[in-house]
């Protein structure tokens, strides 16, 4: 029992649980805002040109049981809405932060291989002959 407890004091105190945390109230919070941009600009305009309600849609079982799959289909609409809006978020996220972050400039690659001036084979920069043809390279 010892050992769990100190197991789990090392992974509470650990910076990926804060990470962790942080990232579940954020996306929390941006979960109502999504919600509402579906809810109140998306949904109503493709109500307009729509103009179907599926949550209306059910089948009467037996008595007062009904398999509403209306409210079903409504739900896969929505994530779906839901899903486009996010990525779409997420790209124009992407793209302003690839614009925003500065300019690397790339170095030429240092060469690691040099030719054999004799047998012309590839070898190591730093060889001083030749593992193909064992002649003696001169220092460059």
């Amino acid at each position: 029992m010892k050992k769990f407890v100190e197991e789990f004091k090392k992974f509470i105190s650990r910076g990926n649980v804060m990470d962790m945390a942080v990232g579940v109230i954020i996306g929390g919070a941006f979960t109502s805002i999504v919600n509402s941009l579906v809810n109140d600009i998306i949904n109503p305009i493709l109500g307009v040109f729509g103009g179907l309600n599926f949550s209306e849609y059910s089948i009467k079982l037996s008595g007062d049981a009904t398999l509403n799959y209306g409210n079903f289909i409504t739900a896969v609409i929505n994530f779906l809405i839901m899903a486009l809006v996010i990525f779409s978020i997420v790209k124009l996220m992407n793209t302003m932060a690839a614009k925003m972050a500065p300019k690397k400039e790339e170095k030429p690659a240092t060469p690691t291989t040099k030719k054999c001036p004799f047998c012309k084979t590839e070898i190591a920069i730093d060889a001083t002959r030749c593992p193909h043809c064992t002649s003696v390279l001169e220092e460059e």
